[in-house]
């Protein structure tokens, strides 16, 4: 990797901490045994979104819940299911839309906490494991199904789901898809690669097919490119595992910025909240906990589902 100018360090702070009521110490998960090599895992933390109040969701992907954090840093369980969760996006007020690893896209009702299925197969066939989601302004939901994929199998798939129930199969071939995000004029996706330790641009023509794919940004170290964010100047921000930092990187990909985690720490996803949407928020999966870091520029709001059919 070649940089014009070193990209300035940036420390994260601890915001809040998973209480240890809510840690499942002790107790092995399927998901836990495939993915994080058999390792003790309490937790696994993931899918930061706001709502309009400023509160935090995150996932927790191996015991099958969604927390609730305010803005003091207490935690609430707001639901839970036999599935492993991660992405999160507001599909209407109340519910969330959720990428299931085990069942698909489920729509979790925030205030009583049920759990109900959205999409949960294509043409009756299962996905391989879905992963993260954006949507666009016009409803349209961009989401990615990784499964075990990598680069000994880079079947990883990018789909659309367009408010009239149609989905498009947009890639095929991505070893391990994972986080979505949008450029501010929506004309580009950006897609994180985590086994092929890349950042993908996916530009969408109007006629609403995909050209011209490309690496838009290369990293390294054993895990890589997780979570995305956009911000207000369309400056990509990457959360990325296996380096415990999120790179913040100009719209030609260069690195401009690092926020750093201390060492040993994973760090899975990103979401703007706070005044201005300028505090950048960030999953440590590992420890168990959130971050944060306030920045020079704001975050793009996030848009929800198609709105109702009248």
């Amino acid at each position: 990797m070649f940089v014009l100018q070193p990209p300035q360090v940036q420390p994260l702070e601890v915001f809040s901490r998973l209480p240890d009521e809510f840690r499942r110490t002790g107790e092995r998960s399927a998901w836990a045994d495939a993915n994080r090599g058999g390792q003790p895992t309490d937790s696994f933390l993931e899918g930061p979104v706001f709502d309009e109040e400023g509160r935090l969701y995150v996932t927790d992907i191996p015991f099958g819940r969604i927390f609730r954090i305010d803005t003091t840093g207490e935690w609430t369980l707001v639901a839970r299911w036999d599935g492993e969760p991660n992405g999160l996006k507001w599909l209407n007020r109340r519910e969330l839309l959720v990428t299931d690893y085990r069942h698909g896209l489920m729509a979790c009702d925030v205030v009583t906490g049920n759990v109900r299925p959205y999409l949960d197969r294509r043409n009756s066939e299962r996905f391989k494991g879905v992963n993260d989601l954006c949507f666009d302004r016009c409803g349209n939901l961009y989401f990615t199904d990784q499964g075990q994929t990598g680069l000994h199998d880079p079947s990883g798939r990018l789909y659309r789901l367009r408010p009239d129930g149609r989905l498009d199969l947009l890639l095929s071939n991505v070893p391990s898809p994972n986080g979505v995000a949008l450029s501010p004029d929506e004309r580009v996706l950006y897609l994180g690669v985590t086994r092929g330790n890349q950042v993908w641009r996916v530009p969408l023509l109007p006629d609403g097919s995909v050209a011209k794919v490309g690496a838009f940004f290369t990293s390294y170290g054993p895990s890589g490119p997780d979570g995305l964010a956009v911000d207000s100047q369309g400056r990509v921000l990457v959360a990325n595992p296996g380096l415990g930092l999120v790179w913040v990187l100009s719209p030609h990909g260069q690195p401009e910025q690092v926020l750093q985690a201390a060492p040993g720490t994973s760090l899975t996803n990103v979401a703007f909240g706070g005044p201005d949407r300028r505090t950048l928020y960030v999953t440590d999966s590992t420890h168990g906990q959130v971050l944060r870091a306030t920045l020079s520029q704001g975050g793009l709001p996030l848009h929800g589902g198609p709105a109702p059919q009248s």
